[in-house]
Parts: C-alpha cells; structure tokens; sequence
C-alpha cells in the first residue's frame, strides 16, 4: 500500500549490526528504501551490506564510531558526496555495561563513573552526533525524518540498569525537543519520533535475563509476569511500526515515544 511505502527511500541507520538493527535494516531494504549502514566494525558492515544486495537490496556502509565527531562527520560528508540528500536517519546506536549495573549484592558506589560516562555517549551522544551532522542533508528537500531508540526503562526506571535508564530518559526528552526545534526552524516536513521496545531477548540483556540453559531469571520471570502478553518481544515485532512511523501514513505524528512493548507500559502488576 502506497501510503506505508519506503521505496527508494534514502535511510541511514546507525547500530545496524546488531540483531535488531539487523532485522530492521533488511526489512527495509525488502521493501524498496535505499539503505545506508554506519557501524564501527568494516567486517560486520561488509557482512550486512553484502547480504542484502546479494538478495536483491539495494545498501551501502560507511564507517564510523557514532560517538566520535570527526568520524561521523567523515561519514556525512561521505554520504553527500555519494547521494546528495537523505530521506530518514534512525538513530539505533545505543547499549549498556556491566560496570553501569547494579547487581542485588551491589550498590551505586559500585557503579563505575567511567562506565556510567561511556553508556551516556554511546546512547545519547551516539544519537546527538548523527542527528547534527545528518540533519543537513535533509534540508534541500525542506523535509527529514528521524527515529530514535527509546526503552520501557527511559519512562519507567528500572532497578540495577542505572546509566542505561538515565541515558534512555535523556532520548525521550531529546526526540520532544528536537520535534519542535525543527518545525520551528526548518518548517512542517520534519518529524522526530522515538520508538520505546519492551523486552527483546539480545546479546546486550541475555545473561539478565535468561540462565545458561535456556530458563528465565528471576528478573526475566518479573518481565515476563508484568508483561500481559506473556512473553519478550521478537525483532519482527518491531517492523510494522517502524515501516509506519518511515512512512507517509505517519506525515502528522511527531514529537511521539511509540511503546512496542506487549502491553508492559500499561500494566501496574494489579
């Protein structure tokens, strides 16, 4: 259907490697968006890239640590000089450290200050740095589109992810203000928004959340009994809004932290 379209859409998204990123960046190379890759690892990059147009897709890469300026303004000036201008920009860099978590035994003077600094740059600077040097390719067509990566836990703060919550929060409140600096600045054809995942099994919160053999956590038992639909969220569960808030059947929706979460937000445990 024409009005969830992507198709030869210019989109670059940041943090494609990973497994949801990777999920999301070849939908929408299966649905017509010409998609760009930044990552900081070239094999996984050329892995991703070359997947997708050996399927017929059609994808590029760059490389670029998200939180280093002068690499992803190389990166910028790489893609202008490639393409011209971007459509979307989808900002899902982003993670966490063990020495940023409190474990039960723990407490925050364990928490490493160093740690907690590098999972603030990573989600929040690793979304602020693309977004500025990104925006201006947008511009000549007096139209963008950005997607930012929320959590549950930027709204809801969670016990023992103590720089990941903050980091997330400092998303939510980025994605508002950037809605309203842009139509401001720049006129109605801008839009940011955010997309706030429940619980996805990942390299980044498996040991959390599942033991060696497979059987949950007590903290995964948690999720999954404050969770109505009963169970953590698949990649695939991610695309049919993603493609949406991509696409023309979201033109009047900015400024919005979109909740994919089985029913998590919603639900006080009563």
């Amino acid at each position: 259907m024409k009005l969830f379209s992507v198709k030869n859409k210019k989109i670059v998204l940041t943090g494609a490697t990973g497994v949801l990123g990777e999920s999301i960046t070849k939908h929408l190379s299966k649905e017509g968006a010409q998609v760009i890759v930044l990552g900081r690892t070239a094999s996984k990059i050329e892995k991703l890239v070359g997947e997708i147009r050996n399927s017929g897709g059609k994808a590029d890469g760059f490389l670029a640590d998200v939180t280093m300026e002068n690499h992803v303004i190389n990166a910028a000036e790489q893609i202008k000089k490639r393409y011209g201008n971007i459509d979307i920009l989808i900002n899902m860099a982003g993670g966490n450290m063990p020495e940023a978590v409190v474990t039960p035994h723990q407490t925050i003077e364990d928490l490493s200050a160093e740690a907690m600094k590098k999972v603030m740059e990573l989600n929040y600077m690793g979304t602020f740095l693309p977004t500025k040097h990104l925006l201006p390719l947008m511009l000549p067509k007096e139209a963008g589109n950005i997607i930012n990566i929320s959590s549950m836990a930027a709204s809801r703060p969670m016990t023992r992810v103590a720089g990941y919550a903050s980091a997330k929060a400092a998303i939510d409140n980025l994605t508002k203000w950037l809605a309203v600096e842009l139509n401001q600045k720049y006129g109605p054809g801008f839009r940011v928004n955010a997309l706030a995942p429940g619980f996805f099994l990942t390299e980044q919160n498996r040991t959390l959340l599942t033991e060696n053999d497979g059987n949950l956590t007590q903290r995964g038992e948690q999720i999954i009994s404050h969770t109505p639909m009963r169970r953590f969220g698949e990649p695939e569960d991610l695309l049919g809004t993603l493609q949406w808030l991509c696409s023309d059947a979201s033109k009047f929706v900015t400024g919005t932290v979109v909740a994919v979460d089985g029913g998590f937000s919603a639900y006080s445990g009563v």
